[in-house]
């Protein structure tokens, strides 16, 4: 039975994973602030659920010895949170990721995973954004990403085996929600208010369902070291416009749905290419935006996600706000 570390485990992303990871008899270690709550994560007796920094060294080299793969998924997430307490993100986010990266070499860990960000590009005009062009971030949350990117590459050794995913905006439902991302924005608001704004329209933004997101993380596991030692992979969808994206929501939470469109100046588009991790690795994402649209309509049907126009446990920068982190 392979044992896996994952820092953030009951975030966004991290919900979905580890019951999955679970069910393909894994056994999970899961290091997280909990500020979101304990309950996102299943009960479980091959789940060891602990509540902590990983800024604390000392509970690191208590927990990782023993553990096969580490996958880092633990940060201040986007921009905005970031900017509230930017000496908190960059703790986090860059200070602690070498502390981290070599506890895990030195306790013998073979597999290191660390989820980077698309947004490291920065913009481009180019149609297919792939992983061999120049990082241009354009924020401190960004310019960290790309950083820890580079202080992961000099751990790469023959047993110490190294990968990053530049993941798209992750959508779709997860018992630690995120209503803050555009897909799950639109759906919450075309489901609960009958209508959407959007600004100007034409920009690309990629996404990625939250299933296909761990499926990602599960090839890399897979994978044979050789194919993904010191590897970089972008992990998307499809690069849809704004306004595609509002269409969908519409088209799929109800024809009543008024949609609204508004000038914009800001027209930037974000886009990736997938292309490197299909062709590599077989990775090819399977669910659409309709589906992580219609995965979010369940979920209010059910009465899964209360209150979700104000609880801030749906929004980051809220509940950071809320919170008296240092």
């Amino acid at each position: 039975m392979k044992k896996v570390f994952i820092t953030g485990g009951a975030g966004y992303v991290g919900a979905i994973m580890v019951p999955h990871m679970l069910e393909q008899g894994f056994e999970v270690t899961v290091l997280d602030l909990m500020i979101y709550g304990e309950h996102v994560l299943p009960k479980h007796k091959n789940l060891n659920a602990v509540k902590g920094d990983i800024r604390d060294q000392d509970l690191l080299k208590k927990l990782i010895p023993g553990h096969e793969i580490v996958i880092h998924l633990a940060c201040i997430s986007n921009d905005p949170s970031f900017e509230m307490n930017p000496v908190l993100g960059k703790s986090i986010n860059l200070d602690a990721f070498r502390p981290l990266v070599e506890i895990s070499k030195n306790s013998n860990v073979k597999r290191f995973f660390y989820a980077s960000s698309s947004s490291v590009y920065g913009i481009k005009e180019e149609p297919n954004v792939h992983e061999e062009m120049e990082l241009e971030p354009l924020t401190d949350y960004s310019i960290f990403k790309a950083d820890c990117e580079k202080i992961l590459a000099e751990y790469q050794s023959d047993s110490f085996t190294t990968s990053t995913i530049r993941p798209a905006t992750v959508c779709g439902y997860s018992p630690r929600q995120r209503l803050d991302v555009v897909v799950n924005i639109l759906t919450n608001l075309a489901y609960h208010k009958r209508e959407i704004s959007i600004f100007g329209g034409d920009q690309l933004r990629p996404n990625i369902h939250i299933k296909d997101m761990v499926e990602a993380y599960m090839v890399l596991i897979r994978a044979p070291k050789e194919k993904i030692a010191g590897q970089i992979y972008n992990a998307g969808y499809e690069n849809h416009s704004v306004r595609s994206i509002a269409e969908t929501v519409k088209n799929t939470v109800g024809d009543d749905v008024k949609l609204v469109t508004s000038y914009s100046d800001d027209n930037r588009s974000y886009h990736v290419s997938s292309r490197k991790i299909q062709t590599e690795l077989g990775f090819e994402a399977k669910f659409t935006i309709q589906n992580a649209v219609e995965d979010l309509c369940k979920a209010f049907d059910k009465g899964l996600l209360p209150n979700s126009l104000d609880n801030e446990m749906y929004f980051n920068i809220k509940r950071m706000n809320n919170l008296e982190l240092s």
